[in-house]
């Protein structure tokens, strides 16, 4: 049976509430921390949406948690859209040349096409309430970790446009409340935001900012969508939602704003002023710390007579950004053919934060394709954070890591499928490089037919006098010792012990029981932690024609540097107070107390 179309959060709170998959608090709770170590209990056992409707210090009601599970994000977007997608590729392939009986019979994604865009409308629910000027103390926006260095917008998104070209942007972006009328704008490299702000800084200009919150859940998903550069997410939004997105034309900016919408903020940000941001604690499950970031200056605010205000928490894995990135890689992987026809599929690791692992299927026709996909991966607009990426040319589940990895150890030549690429651009979240967007990447293919078979136990005494090794999966090993502070060069040392001969990886970390206990912790642990050129170490390097050959077993450092921001962690008061408040919150019972500590990574030494 179709499931009816989810227009804005309201039609969402609705379902969610007749399917018995949204709790509400009716007690007091506070913004400050509270809240966000409720939710992190209760997606951490996979439990319902919250809508806390007494919140100190605010006259709004806060939804949290409405995308923390896989069945919730099917919920919100259906498999119409999945579906519709791999429609239109067939269709593209089929229709080359144009047939008629092939338009006939794809008239119905055709239908869908002409709804892409938007459409003014009278009906503004938004509009219903203007404040002039504007107090963002009202709004509930939420403090999420102990050293966070305030309440943020935590789910902003936010439109510009291209000073010059017009062309516009939707992205969400941290948004630290500094005042009542001004707050951070966390543009990061490589951002669309960030490139309209740099253009009109170039002008000497104030760039004008809209900032949407609530609305269609269609519209969250298409501002995160890893869309190519001048492509409006706005377009994605009206294939989603299977009509064109209702807004009104601001007056002064002229900028569309979503009618559905619970907030909109208006206003500019200045050229070249920019003001200390953070720390916060992040999606990879660390703090970030402290920088220089552009001032939004807020003009007026607009909101539904009875505002509900929409927020996320973010922390170790997995919370909803994990749920909301696979389904957007799952509804556009079957355009990456289209768009890099080489590449068959495509599979970045939200355990990872995304950015720092990702693996692909690729066509390997002619020596080195594969390396040739490599290079159009990591020029393609997000993925071009990515740290570290896999190649495999035979088809394989590339969301089944363990079997990916293990894939790849069966095939990988060290000496000429190994690439180490420096001094280039790095994750703005990501702290393992040597300074703030600075590191490296690392490529690794694993072609072919198998050439090794890998030992899958581990015989003989511990390497170094250490604790004894984990086996993660064949051919990879998980090792402790000592910290990196009291033996900075442990992991080189391991790399050249005769017991790990055999072995094509090791991972180097500070828990290795915990590393090894599941794919989540092994994938958290090992690849937030190391930087390619710093943390990568063989039994032996050489050179030859300006590549570097490595010798097998290699060692990647996973331990945490000195310089690295600490684990995020809930304040052990408010942790108490959740404690002894549970059964205030939900006096009824059935919500399950997760850990928030460990999230879903599995708890263990």
């Amino acid at each position: 049976m179709k499931m009816p179309l989810i227009t804005d959060l309201r039609d969402l709170l609705r379902v969610l509430r007749q399917e018995n998959q949204l709790a509400e608090i009716n007690c007091p709770v506070d913004p400050d921390q509270e809240i966000a170590e409720i939710h992190r209990r209760v997606i951490a056992a996979e439990g319902p949406a919250l809508l806390f409707k007494n919140v100190k210090g605010s006259p709004f009601p806060v939804v949290t948690n409405l995308f923390g599970t896989e069945g919730r994000v099917e919920r919100a977007f259906g498999h119409d859209p999945l579906e519709a997608v791999r429609q239109m590729v067939d269709m593209v392939h089929q229709m080359l040349p144009p047939k008629i009986e092939m338009l006939w019979r794809s008239r119905h994604l055709l239908r869908r096409g002409l709804h892409l865009g938007t459409k003014k409308t009278r009906k503004c629910p938004v509009r219903e309430v203007c404040v002039n000027p504007p107090n963002l103390n009202q709004l509930p926006l939420l403090k999420l970790w102990p050293e966070d260095g305030g309440a943020f917008i935590t789910l902003p998104i936010v439109y510009t446009e291209d000073p010059t070209s017009r062309i516009p942007n939707l992205g969400i972006y941290r948004m630290q409340r500094f005042d009542s009328q001004t707050t951070g704008m966390h543009w990061q490299i490589g951002k669309g935001g960030r490139f309209h702000y740099n253009e009109a800084s170039r002008l000497g200009k104030a760039l004008p900012v809209s900032v949407f919150i609530g609305g269609p859940p269609a519209l969250i998903l298409s501002t995160i969508a890893p869309l190519p550069e001048g492509v409006p997410e706005v377009l994605l939004t009206g294939f989603l939602l299977g009509k064109k997105l209702p807004i009104f034309r601001d007056e002064k900016t002229n900028h569309p704003v979503p009618a559905q919408a619970e907030f909109a903020l208006l206003g500019e940000v200045q050229p070249d002023e920019l003001r200390p941001e953070g720390p916060f604690g992040d999606h990879y499950g660390y703090y970030s710390l402290t920088h220089d970031f552009p001032v939004f200056h807020c003009q007026r605010v607009y909101h539904r007579r009875d505002a509900i205000y929409p927020a996320t928490v973010v922390g170790k894995p997995r919370q909803e950004d994990f749920y909301l990135g696979n389904y957007i890689q799952a509804l556009l992987s079957p355009l990456f053919p289209l768009v890099m026809p080489s590449v068959v599929d495509l599979w970045s690791y939200g355990e990872t934060g995304f950015h720092s692992l990702s693996a692909a299927v690729v066509k390997e026709r002619y020596r080195r394709e594969a390396m040739m996909s490599a290079f159009r991966i990591l020029g393609e607009g997000q993925l071009s954070l990515t740290k570290f990426l896999l190649l495999t040319d035979q088809k394989i589940n590339l969301q089944d890591f363990p079997k990916v990895l293990e894939h790849i150890l069966r095939r990988c030549r060290w000496e000429t499928d190994l690439y180490i690429l420096s001094n280039l651009s790095m994750d703005t979240l990501d702290y393992a490089g040597p300074r703030i967007n600075e590191g490296s990447k690392g490529v690794l293919m694993g072609l072919g037919e198998p050439i090794r078979d890998l030992p899958d136990s581990w015989e003989g005494e511990p390497p170094l006098g250490g604790p004894l090794p984990k086996v993660f999966c064949p051919g990879c090993l998980v090792v402790g010792g000592p910290g990196y502070e009291e033996d900075p060069g442990y992991a080189q040392h391991l790399a050249e012990h005769p017991s790990l001969q055999g072995w094509q990886l090791v991972i180097l970390c500070d828990a290795p029981e915990f590393a090894s206990r599941s794919a989540i912790n092994f994938l958290w642990t090992a690849f937030t932690r190391f930087e390619p050129v710093a943390d990568l170490h063989a039994q032996k390097t050489s050179l030859h024609r300006h590549h570097l050959l490595f010798e097998p077993p290699i060692v990647l450092d996973a331990r945490m540097k000195p310089w690295y921001p600490r684990e995020v962690s809930a304040d052990p008061d408010v942790a108490r107070k959740v404690d002894q408040r549970w059964k205030e919150y939900f006096p009824e019972g059935g919500v399950t107390m997760g850990s928030s500590h460990h999230g879903h990574l599995t708890s263990g030494a």
